[in-house]
């Protein structure tokens, strides 16, 4: 704890220094809200995920910036950041006082601080001109903008599953080996004329991953009844048209639907608790293309949306395979083959894996009809979603409501009221078995410095649903009743605070947790920007839940109370116009009732270097951390490549170092390089099963390449 304190001490000295300096460049607070984010969602989350496509938008924005004096509710909703009360009070101050001449009105809109102004900077203008895209073949030839990306990476040292090994062994042990080299590699092509005409495809190759059909030998195929083929192990293929007339969108090929709160129909990732506790309403994008790499929660086949007036029509049809654990027909009484798991990994590196991939069919059709009014927004979703084969898990008693069967249909009705003081949403859902879910919430601005946020779930142990993704504590819309109360305040021009109150309530048994359960998760978090140069902040969170015992001399396991505390100070300040910095310091504490207490803390310093010529910029990480195990982890966002995403768990003991470099090397080509390394200083080995490596270093390399034309 020396080191934290001595860190603490240097920080504050910066920070004086700091107040008396005057940089060229304000630091950036449009980050902070983007990785909490991030975090939230990579803590709840087994498996690794691809951020893509909730930052797409932004990214747009910030090479396009949306014209204030043209934008749409919905072009403004993509700014993630604002609230419906704020869109709502923008709209109403352009419609009252006319065009904006500059950003600076932004100040004498309702509901906008300056916080909230200087996160939405970058990616917004003011021009008095409408643009007008009249989509002629010229214009098109001449305004297409196109993206390739290019990425690899590999874990540089010897891990587990890539010893070399005959096929005797192989046979014997067919799933503790991959069959792939350790090679990730990445490819994205993207063709977009103003986000109105999309075309691209993504493949992917994950590591372990073959990717020549040779490298698996024809015997051992034939034996485990796997199919091997020549290149990457996931394709993705996009066309999406907008904006043409009554067509409002139309996505062939791989896409998303997202309506109402996204409790019907939801496909894709969704942001949830976050320190802008207030900002936890969904915005549906209806019909968008697919981008990211992962190989779950996507459509394919066609989906199309018209707007006649005030209504928007949407019809959808897709059929794709999706990975799935099949039982053999000789293992069944009536000779059938079934489904008994669904896994998300999207991993295919083993003999297990790839006997797995792409072994079920789903299919999906329906629509939704979507009424809007001035103040008023009404949908109606529904849908069929038919499996290939009937889906049964191995039954035990925490998923005994669990979907069961080759069928089910889903409807549900959302709506949304705004007045300029007041927003009222929610949604009800039905699944064919009688199950009912409800969703309300409501966002209030009560005063000009306060917005507050009311939020009631109840989703049934029995609906069912394979595109729902609804705000919720388990990251799922089942077996979980929750109230959620949020609050924003502007306590003065340079503090804010936000706080958020969950509390959730489990009707049913769950994994590891043995009978009903109940918990809540709450989080304080003061905000001091004392100027455009310096922002810092300072949370306390803790979260509440409910486990089974991990006592292993108890035959039947009975639920503990848990605790998870932590304690972090972020701070983020510019010393040069070409030189930010960032540090953060955090402490938590983990307990099993009185039975187990351990801590943890963090410690990095980030430098990001980006010079006046700015065809080059580095990025250094520093970090140190210490927990007493693997439940003492912290989640932490790391910079990385455009487009990549890394939010390690930092646990055990050790450090770990991040060197992301890049440079424009031409006027249309980019280069990203990134080496990180994490040293362990109380581990002789790292990971397990296959993925072990002998030793206590970890590195890995990611390059990337960027042409834009």
């Amino acid at each position: 704890m020396r080191f934290v304190f001595t860190i603490s001490v240097c920080l504050i000295s910066a920070f004086q220094t700091i107040l008396g300096q005057e940089p060229g460049k304000p630091v950036k607070n449009d980050e902070t809200d983007l990785i909490d984010k991030v975090e939230d969602i990579a803590a709840n989350s087994d498996v690794s995920l691809d951020y893509t496509e909730l930052l797409t938008d932004l990214k747009y924005f910030k090479d396009n910036p949306l014209n204030l004096n043209s934008a749409t509710a919905d072009d403004l909703k993509k700014l993630i950041f604002l609230n419906n009360i704020q869109i709502y009070n923008i709209l109403a101050y352009r419609e009252n006082y006319g065009n904006f001449v500059s950003i600076y009105e932004l100040q004498g809109v309702d509901g906008l601080d300056k916080v909230t102004i200087s996160k939405i900077l970058p990616y917004i203008t003011v021009k008095t001109v409408k643009p007008s895209y009249k989509p002629t073949l010229r214009s098109i030839v001449k305004s297409l903008r196109n993206d390739f990306f290019i990425r690899y990476q590999r874990v540089l040292q010897d891990q587990q599953g890539y010893s070399e090994v005959n096929d005797s062994s192989l046979i014997q042990s067919p799933n503790s080996y991959y069959l792939g080299n350790p090679d990730k590699i990445y490819f994205r092509y993207g063709l977009n004329y103003h986000n109105k005409i999309r075309l691209g495809f993504t493949m992917e190759k994950d590591a372990g991953e073959p990717f020549l059909k040779n490298s698996v030998n024809d015997s051992i195929a034939r034996l485990y009844g796997i199919k091997t083929h020549n290149g990457f192990d996931f394709y993705s293929l996009h066309f999406s048209l907008s904006g043409f007339g009554h067509l409002k969108s139309l996505s062939i090929g791989n896409y998303q639907l997202k309506f109402g709160q996204g409790l019907t129909m939801w496909s894709g990732l969704a942001f949830g608790k976050s320190s802008d506790a207030t900002n936890i309403e969904k915005f549906a994008s209806g019909v968008r293309p697919y981008t990211s790499t992962d190989e779950n929660g996507y459509l394919s086949g066609v989906a199309s949306t018209f707007r006649f007036g005030k209504i928007d029509i949407t019809g959808f049809y897709s059929s794709h395979n999706i990975d799935a654990g099949i039982n053999a027909k000789d293992t069944m009484p009536d000779g059938e083959h079934i489904a008994t798991s669904i896994p998300e990994t999207g991993y295919h590196r083993t003999i297990s894996e790839i006997r797995k991939k792409d072994a079920l069919n789903l299919k999906a059709f329906g629509g939704d009809v979507t009424f809007r009014a001035n103040r008023l927004k009404i949908g109606l979703t529904a849908f069929t979603t038919h499996l290939s084969y009937p889906f049964l898990k191995d039954l035990s008693s925490y998923n005994k409501f669990d979907f069961t069967g080759m069928q089910i249909s889903n409807a549900g009705v959302n709506f949304n009221y705004m007045t300029r003081k007041v927003d009222i949403y929610g949604e009800v859902a039905y699944s064919d078995n009688g199950a009912i879910a409800q969703f309300y919430g409501i966002t209030a601005y009560p005063h000009k410095r306060i917005f507050i946020s009311l939020l009631y779930r109840n989703f049934p142990k029995n609906y069912h649903n394979f595109f729902s993704n609804a705000f919720s504590e388990s990251g799922h819309t089942f077996n979980e009743q929750g109230f959620y109360s949020g609050i924003n305040l502007l306590l003065h021009k340079n503090w804010t605070l936000s706080a958020y109150f969950d509390m959730f309530r489990f009707p049913w048994l769950r994994y590891r947790v043995n009978s009903p359960s109940t918990g809540n998760d709450n989080l304080v978090q003061l905000n001091y920007n004392p100027s455009h140069y310096v922002a810092m902040y300072l949370r306390f969170r803790q979260k509440n839940k409910q486990i089974n015992t991990s006592d292993d001399e108890v035959r039947q396991p009975y639920i503990i109370n848990t605790r998870k505390t932590s304690i972090r100070y972020n701070i983020q300040y510019r010393i040069s116009p070409s030189i930010l910095m960032k540090d953060r310091i955090e402490y938590l504490i983990y307990k099993e009732s009185d039975n187990y207490r351990g801590t943890g803390y963090l410690v990095y310093h980030d430098i990001a270097w980006k010079p006046e010529i700015r065809n080059l910029s580095l990025i250094l990480r520093y970090a140190l951390f210490d927990t007493d195990s693997y439940d003492e982890r912290i989640y932490t966002y790391e910079n990385d490549v455009l487009y990549a995403f890394s939010v390690p768990a930092y646990y055990y003991k050790g450090s770990r170092i991040i060197i992301l470099f890049k440079m424009n090397i031409a006027k249309h080509f980019t280069l990203w390089l990134r080496f990180a390394n994490t040293f362990f200083s109380n581990k002789r080995t790292i990971g397990a099963g296959t993925e072990q490596i002998d030793g206590n270093n970890r590195s890995e390399i990611k390059a990337q390449v960027r042409i834009k034309l």
